[in-house]
């Protein structure tokens, strides 16, 4: 009975995930908000600045100018805008999905102080002059589009147009509207000779007006008066506003980039479903459960929060699934090994579970290290990154620990897997018989023949050498910085043809932009990437991204950064790449001991260099999604490195003392010939999706996705060559000054995490 109940509990468990999954996903889809690298929209960093020279700025006057530009945004009508204050004078803004780009921005950063003006630019009246709040937009009789006002003092107009309906004979009853009119720079005797003047209105006053309304007509659209309305609405900006980053991605580009990762999310996510499925069957089976499970949690917490998903985002979301995925190899290749050496289903998952538990908490713990460093110094997208990073680690914990044993132990306990090792990957000739009493340390590897300790000088020597010829090649070359860190314009060209670089470079020529920086990529050679030493201004990208839409059809992406951003950047990179380190090295020597700790980092900041080293040797343009790849590294390495001397500790927990360095040797061998199986499987698993993404994802994460394959193979590399071998050499010089080292057998558990069933 008991045997059926369980199996009965887990086919009814599936049947519960496939139900609520099944009939919820498709609405919780249509709630996940797209950030506007997905869609389309712009990002804009304004440094906030008073608008005379002696001013000074003050916390009230940044919040008001957020919202007054967050009251002029909802006269666009863009739906779930971000408007950050980040600091005591700066102020972010992001609209995705923004239809008209070019309009949204001159509104956000028009300073909205309305004037009245004669012909000879003396000012009449002023904005203080209205009563607040009563600017809408009319009609009038003829069904021209208006915008109608209302004077706080009825007679002060009336004498106002009574003196200019007296200049009507020399043709000066004219009464000029100027919004942000400039002292010095704007004329109306200039302007009128223009065919698009920069004054509102200009009309003729033939006659007093005494009436409290007043209307501004102009060859205005329904929209420019509801926007002209809302903006007098909400006020004059009380400082003024620097653009000093900007970013744009045309709808076009955030409909492909979410196409194409997306596929590239599916297509690596299903090779890691039947790479488990094949190699540890039905364990295999439950960890597919449990992902999909893990994906669509995902999904429900960043909904829930109302977090925006973001490219960096949809990436962070699949390397999460390596990370699920890392803690079920875990789990199941310590399982493999109870049961080798003769123990039951039962005892084996039993013991291999809780052996698997610590590795598993310290190497999650390492990695949310990496993503708060990454949250705290990263930009908006990375942010965004290291958000889901989070969420993914958190929630994985929680299904490929706890969910996957719950089902996985209902399965064992029902006694249908008894005696039947091939059902978890493994052949009967493999497993011993439990009078043999073997050991765990004492089971045959497929890396039996490798040495790993005593080769450890040509290692070394590798590693050494590899890292002078990259400091070399790094002083030759140079890092190819993108604009993120050298400040200028990055120009990002769509088109539905193969370009090249003559034919960009002639057009850009023609249009008064020209460049040498021009790279050629994307499918089937049809995106232009163009770069610029020098910012653009607000103008200048707009007349930019017009003309070039009217040539290729398509609205490119533009980013602008400043020489100021830029700097803060590369200070806050170096930062993140700091704290983490010292984080994480405070954290390993705590859970284990010095030595580990300081050979952890070192094997992470040999990484982190080789990671620098190939970028300038390929020519990659290192941006701040770059850091957030090294970050990233950063945590898996780390967590290959803490399973390792989990691994490491454990076996000389279960020896109690060492004496002599051949017997410390024989344990760092063995223990790196046990876990060498699960760090392959694992990389194997996290590189299937960083490949999917790096050659059928979006162009814009390609280089993070290089920066990841690149790091994920250095990173598995210094576990094992360099990290657990620094160890050795730091170790065995403690037992040549102390002699016998004696181990507490006395395991430090965080406590069991068996599911009950």
């Amino acid at each position: 009975m008991k045997t059926r109940g369980r199996i009965v509990s887990f086919l009814l468990l599936l049947v519960i995930f496939a139900s609520t999954i099944g009939t919820t996903v498709n609405p919780i889809l249509k709630d996940v908000k797209l950030g506007l690298d997905l869609q389309g929209g712009f990002e804009v960093l304004y440094q906030v600045k008073p608008i005379k020279d002696d001013g000074q700025i003050t916390e009230s006057m940044v919040s008001d100018t957020a919202g007054a530009l967050r009251k002029r945004i909802d006269v666009i009508g863009v739906s779930e805008p971000v408007i950050q204050i980040e600091s005591t004078d700066r102020i972010r803004v992001q609209l995705a999905g923004v239809e008209n780009q070019e309009a949204a921005r001159e509104l956000l950063s028009t300073q909205a102080n309305l004037t009245f003006r004669d012909t000879d630019d003396n000012l009449i009246l002023d904005g203080t002059d209205l009563k607040e709040g009563k600017a809408k937009p009319d009609f009038r009789q003829d069904g021209k589009p208006v915008v109608t006002l209302e004077m706080k003092d009825p007679n002060k107009f009336g004498e106002v147009t009574t003196e200019l309906a007296k200049l009507k004979p020399q043709g000066k009853n004219i009464l000029v509207i100027w919004l942000d009119f400039e002292e010095g720079v704007d004329s109306y005797k200039e302007e009128i000779m223009k065919p698009d003047p920069a004054f509102v209105s200009a009309p003729s006053v033939d006659q007093p007006i005494h009436s409290a309304n007043v209307e501004i007509s102009g060859s205005f659209t329904v929209q420019e008066t509801k926007e002209l309305a809302g903006i007098l609405n909400a006020g004059a900006l009380p400082v003024q506003l620097e653009e000093i980053y900007s970013t744009s991605v045309g709808a076009q580009f955030g409909e492909q980039a979410l196409n194409k990762t997306i596929l590239a999310g599916i297509i690596g996510i299903s090779l890691i479903f039947i790479f488990m499925v094949l190699y540890y069957r039905i364990p295999g089976l439950i960890a597919v459960i449990t992902l999909s499970v893990y994906i669509y949690l995902i999904l429900v917490v960043f909904t829930g929060i109302n977090a925006v998903l973001t490219l960096p985002g949809i990436a962070a979301l699949m390397l999460g699934v390596g990370m699920a995925v890392d803690a079920n190899i875990l789990t199941y290749e310590r399982i493999r090994e109870e049961l080798r050496v003769g123990k039951s289903v039962f005892e084996a998952f039993q013991s291999g579970a809780k052996s698997a538990f610590t590795a598993i908490l310290d190497a999650n713990i390492t990695t949310i290290i990496a993503a708060l460093v990454l949250f705290v110094f990263g930009t908006s997208s990375v942010k965004g990154f290291a958000l889901m990073l989070i969420i993914s680690i958190l929630v994985s914990f929680l299904t490929a620990v706890w969910g996957s044993r719950l089902l996985l132990g209902l399965l064992v306990r029902s006694g249908i897997l008894d005696d039947k090792p091939g059902l978890f990957g493994i052949s009967k000739s493999r497993v011993h018989s439990p009078k043999d009493e073997v050991d765990t340390l004492d089971l045959t590897t497929k890396f039996d023949r490798l040495d790993f300790v005593h080769n450890r000088k040509r290692f070394f020597t590798i590693s050494i050498i590899l890292l002078i010829a990259g400091a070399i090649m790094l002083g030759v070359f140079k890092l190819n910085l993108g604009i993120d860190f050298s400040s200028g314009t990055r120009v990002e060209i769509m088109a539905d043809k193969p370009l090249t670089t003559e034919e960009v470079s002639e057009y850009i020529s023609s249009i008064g932009h020209p460049s040498t920086d021009i790279v050629i990529s994307g499918e089937n050679q049809s995106i232009g990437v163009v770069r610029y030493a020098e910012e653009f201004s607000q103008e200048e990208i707009n007349k930019l991204k017009a003309e070039v839409s009217s040539v290729y059809g398509a609205e490119p992406n533009v980013s602008s950064v400043s020489s100021t951003v830029g700097k803060e950047l590369v200070k806050n990179a170096i930062y993140a790449l700091l704290f983490a380190a010292i984080g994480i090295i405070i954290y390993v020597a705590f859970r284990f001991e010095w030595r580990m700790g300081l050979a952890s980092i070192i094997g992470l900041f040999h990484d982190a260099f080789f990671m620098i080293a190939v970028f300038s040797l390929l020519r990659l343009e290192v941006d701040i999604t770059f850091v957030a790849a090294v970050l990233t590294i950063v945590g898996y390495s780390i967590n290959d490195t803490i399973v390792t001397f989990d691994r490491i500790r454990e076996n000389l927990q279960r020896i109690g003392k060492i004496d002599n360095a051949d017997a410390l040797a024989d344990i760092v061998n063995k223990s790196l010939r046990q876990t060498l199986g699960r760090s392959v499987n694992t990389v194997l698993t996290v590189i299937l999706v960083v490949v999917a993404l790096m050659f059928l994802g979006a162009e814009s994460i390609q280089n993070f996705s290089i920066a990841l394959l690149i790091g994920l193979l250095a990173g598995t590399y210094s576990s094992i060559f360099i990290s657990a071998q620094i160890w050795y050499a730091l170790k065995k010089r403690e037992i040549s000054k102390k002699g016998t080292i004696k181990v507490d057998k006395e395991k430090k558990q965080w406590g069991s995490d068996e599911p009950v069933v």
